[in-house]
């Protein structure tokens, strides 16, 4: 599985700022440390301080766990054992399927009157994703992935294009979060394919973590068009010779296009390939 939660965590911290505007309506001037000692460490996602001294909690979920309110309950005393004071707790919840967490612990009733424990419970698809698109921030622009839109295609070669405008180290960190990030759509595949049309691959293909897979999705791409060309030209003009059989295997993804553009006006198989004349 990717750190999505290392990425979520590295995006959130840096300078995301619309985003923790509007989960949480403050502004965090400071993180502080997430470890919190006792019998167990237990660690936070993140745990923020705003300018005039109130904590803010932030737990990034990706499933729906039916003991998330205890949990937070839990993290809720050991901040405040360390800290002398309660937090303001939030799940920001990252998942692909519907949020079916409860947002507390218990409610005062007949058996426990004066026992009960909430938190704040925000599906990252309900925040403003045009917000975070028009953000500053390239922090906000890559979580806006997240977030709901009716053309998610669109949106991708938007905050490819903000990315590629990056100088070359924060471009290829960027782009590395982005890519771990559009795993949580199951839209990897997608950030690759709107990529290799841009600029931004012209060096990300030798990233060391992401370059093969890059490199990969490329030849896989590549493979694909040249099979579907050689069935195009097979139903229109007959059997493929084999010098120009191995020169359509020889072609880059570009040329392959080049050929597809050629298909439809082309009078005979020997018009594709103009330059193996």
């Amino acid at each position: 599985m990717q750190d999505y939660d290392g990425a979520l965590k590295l995006l959130l911290q840096a300078t995301a700022a619309s985003v923790l505007r509007q989960i949480t309506g403050m502004t965090i001037t400071k993180w502080l440390s997430a470890e919190i000692p006792r019998v167990q460490t237990m660690r936070l996602d993140l745990l923020g301080e705003t300018a005039d001294g109130h904590l803010i909690h932030i737990e990034l979920q990706a499933s729906n766990d039916p003991l998330m309110a205890l949990r937070m309950a839990e993290y809720a005393l050991r901040i405040y054992r360390k800290y002398g004071k309660y937090p303001r707790q939030i799940v920001l919840y990252v998942g692909a399927s519907p949020v079916r967490m409860a947002d507390s612990l218990m409610q005062p009733n007949a058996e426990n009157p004066d026992l009960a424990f909430k938190y704040t419970l925000i599906d990252i698809r309900d925040l403003d994703g045009s917000e975070l698109l028009a953000s500053p921030h390239i922090e906000d622009n890559v979580l806006a992935i997240l977030t709901r839109w009716q053309d998610q295609a669109a949106t991708i070669r938007q905050i490819l294009a903000r990315i590629a405008n990056l100088e070359e180290q924060e471009r290829r960190a960027a782009f590395s979060l982005f890519l771990i990030i559009s795993e949580l759509r199951a839209l990897a595949s997608t950030v690759k394919e709107e990529s290799e049309r841009m600029p931004i691959l012209l060096d990300m293909k030798d990233h060391s973590v992401f370059g093969p897979a890059i490199r990969e999705g490329l030849e896989q791409g590549r493979q694909a068009m040249q099979g579907t060309l050689t069935r195009l030209i097979t139903k229109k003009f007959g059997t493929l010779p084999a010098h120009l059989e191995s020169r359509l295997a020889d072609l880059s993804f570009a040329e392959l296009d080049e050929v597809a553009d050629r298909i439809l006006d082309a009078s005979s198989i020997e018009d594709l390939f103009p330059k193996a004349q």
